[in-house]
């Protein structure tokens, strides 16, 4: 069977979930037996997104080669079996790189370099290259941004050519549109979406599909008006409500027919559907809760919620794993410098302190891992929120007045975090961290090693700086233990605290391997012990009543 090619595209406004739409249609492949990989072409100019601020961009995501990639990949790990490569996201800005690269070489020696064919060939072998060499049966390749803009031209002018060469049955368009309702007239409006096919059709691609997000339900008629003004069959006008979990995505579209209208097009086997059992079990989990934790997220960015997009999935996993709901309280790390700080972090179960860069707000969250530290509460540091407990303890309980990161002060006194000794004189910010899956031997008896079950493991990285060895002896005398470290004894990976009930920091990024049928064992554990915190807090608040109160 030759591979098939599913395009996403969306129109009228950003922000109406291709990447949900391109992950859900891989897991109802998946779930009809086929093997599926996905793509994202972004259309901003800049090689990748690894330099851009998390207020512009959200979280990058990272992939197990080290690529630095836009978020929506996280999305298609979580939905689906794929492990992501550089392969799988390209931006316009590394497009155009290869062909200049290949100009400079003098690979078109002789002619003029164009957007057509030059750019667009080299898009259409991005396409290809994605899938060479592996059984994969189906590619979904979702174009960024919005049919009209002028970034998105190329992309789209090389997936209507690659969709004429394919041929009949080898690839469709899926088109993401909105049907918005009108307060004021209490009406929904299909004109938006008609004008945005019209777009879309004057570009030479028709679609075959048409996801119309709504808020409200859109009646036969309406769907039978948008099928007719856009030339799509009205079977394949499918509406996108709004839900209350992501995860029930696959099946909402399942319950339209989505996957069958699929299969027709491209002509594939309509084999029998089998692990969609798996999705209604993850949203059941998550309806019907047997408990409540609530985690405060320490970090610099937590007014985008797609800066943490992996991390907030991952708590939620972990809820998972435990049958319990967990309630994210952000809490502006800024906010913590300022003077009566304690209520926030005092009424939650667990703390978090996350990844960022800069020194902004970094003092707060040194404030809220001496707060989880002193407090027992259950505490896990990610990335800069690993080397701030490392920062935290050897000021406050080694005695290194002064301890810092040189990434802050690079005149501390105790440079107990400082750049990665491979970066030393490298000054270009992109793509020069240290990116990608590692290597990790976990120590025997180790929070780390209870929660993996075994003693190695590779975890993925995204950091410019790391814990100075020469501090470790003084660090681990007072309690402040290395339980992680690299195979070579290089590089410090994770640490604990001896005597607190569960307190664990780690350099690399376990939100990014985790899913929803498979909880990263960290995001497990400290959910874990986050609800046993809370449990061991309501005994001690109730053996604390008077007496009378008891009985009463």
């Amino acid at each position: 069977m030759s591979t098939k090619y599913i395009f996403i595209t969306g129109g009228v406004v950003s922000g109406l979930g291709k990447g949900i739409a391109a992950a859900s249609i891989g897991a109802l492949l998946e779930a009809r037996g086929f093997k599926v990989t996905l793509q994202k072409f972004d259309p901003y100019i800049n090689v990748d997104p690894g330099t851009m601020s998390p207020f512009q961009h959200g979280e990058v995501f990272v992939t197990d080669d080290g690529a630095e990639a836009d978020l929506d990949l996280g999305h298609y790990e979580r939905f689906t079996s794929m492990r992501a490569s550089r392969k799988n996201n390209y931006t316009t800005g590394r497009v155009y790189l290869k062909v200049i690269e290949k100009e400079r070489r003098g690979d078109y020696l002789g002619k003029t370099v164009q957007v057509i064919p030059h750019i667009t060939d080299e898009i259409k072998k991005c396409i290809k290259e994605v899938s060479e060499g592996t059984d994969v049966d189906v590619v979904i390749i979702e174009i960024g941004g919005t049919v009209g803009d002028i970034e998105s031209l190329p992309f789209l002018e090389a997936i209507r050519q690659f969709r004429q060469e394919a041929g009949r049955g080898n690839a469709l368009n899926v088109h993401v549109t909105l049907v918005p309702y009108i307060k004021a007239s209490e009406e929904l409006k299909t004109k938006p979406t008609q004008h945005s096919v019209q777009k879309l059709r004057e570009i030479g691609i028709q679609p075959d599909i048409l996801l119309c997000r709504s808020e409200r339900t859109i009646p036969e008629e309406m769907k039978k008006k948008i099928g007719l003004f856009c030339n799509v069959e009205e079977e394949s006008v499918i509406p996108a409500y709004d839900v209350d979990y992501i995860y029930q995505v696959p099946l909402a579209f399942a319950r339209e027919g989505l996957d069958e209208i699929l299969l027709d097009k491209l002509h594939l086997p309509h084999e029998e559907i089998g692990s969609l059992t798996k999705w209604e079990e993850i949203v059941r989990k998550m309806r019907h809760p047997e408990d409540e934790v609530r985690i405060g997220f320490v970090g610099k960015y937590v007014d985008f919620g797609d800066s943490y997009k992996s991390l907030n999935e991952a708590l939620v996993h972990g809820g998972i794993a435990n049958n319990v709901k967990v309630r994210i309280v952000y809490i502006d790390s800024e906010s913590l410098e300022e003077e009566g700080y304690h209520g926030e972090l005092a009424s939650v179960d667990g703390i978090l302190v996350g990844p960022g860069f800069g020194s902004r707000g970094v003092e707060g969250k040194l404030r809220a891992i001496r707060f989880a530290r002193e407090k027992r509460i259950p505490f896990f540091g990610i990335c800069l929120g690993m080397q701030c407990a490392t920062i935290e303890f050897a000021r406050n309980m080694v005695g290194m007045v002064g301890a810092n990161s040189t990434e802050f002060d690079d005149e501390a006194p105790y440079k107990v975090i400082y750049k990665l000794r491979d970066l030393i004189g490298v000054d270009a910010l992109g793509g020069t961290m240290r990116l990608g899956k590692y290597p990790c031997n976990l120590k025997e008896g180790s929070l780390a090693r209870e929660a993996y079950g075994v003693g190695f493991v590779e975890e993925r990285h995204r950091h410019r700086y790391e814990v100075n060895p020469e501090y470790i002896p003084q660090l681990e005398e007072r309690g402040f233990h290395v339980t992680g470290i690299s195979p070579d004894g290089k590089f410090v990976e994770i640490i604990e605290l001896e005597g607190h009930p569960w307190f664990l920091g780690c350099q690399f990024h376990p939100e990014y391997k985790s899913r929803p049928s498979a909880p990263h064992p960290l995001f497990r554990a400290f959910i874990a012990a986050a609800r046993g915190h809370k449990a061991s807090s309501k005994t001690t608040v109730q053996l604390a009543q008077p007496a009378e109160e008891l009985t009463a």
